[in-house]
């Protein structure tokens, strides 16, 4: 009989995103979207806060395939664990997939690490023009955030 392994991961808003990463400096903020998203729309800047996004993408353009290696890789990157994992991407969705894979890679290595999905991302959902960014989302919020 096959059961259900995934592991529940909690949301938090953007704003209260920021609070965590402020208050609890272990804390991470991993964003997953492509590096053309990174290029092109922005990211989340951390640096009145003494931290830097990690961005590692969960999935690449162009056939938008999940990297099997993902999980791994980033921990690897990471490297000393840090008290909360918060993961990002565009709306939320890809992030919770990345969140899923990386809370059962520390699962199977036997470690508890909170792993917290961002809702709403980067750029929020669709307004009623089919345009994200000002309706909810990281940036919507008015939270600090660069672009190259």
């Amino acid at each position: 009989m096959a059961t259900d392994h995934t592991p529940h991961i909690p949301e938090v808003g953007p704003r209260d995103a920021w609070d965590i990463l402020s208050d609890d400096k272990g804390s991470v903020l991993v964003d997953v979207r492509t590096s053309a998203e990174w290029t092109f729309v922005g990211w989340s800047d951390l640096s009145a806060l003494g931290k830097e996004t990690v961005q590692h993408e969960w999935k690449s353009w162009p056939d938008m395939s999940p990297n099997p290696a993902f999980a791994g890789a980033l921990l690897d990157e990471i490297g000393e664990l840090p008290s909360r994992i918060l993961f990002m991407c565009r709306s939320g969705a890809r992030s919770m997939h990345a969140a899923q894979a990386v809370a059962e890679a520390l699962s199977v290595r036997g470690v508890e690490v909170p792993c917290i999905n961002v809702a709403e991302g980067f750029e929020g959902d669709l307004d009623e023009n089919s345009h994200r960014g000002g309706l909810n989302g990281w940036k919507a919020r008015g939270l600090a955030w660069r672009q190259s």
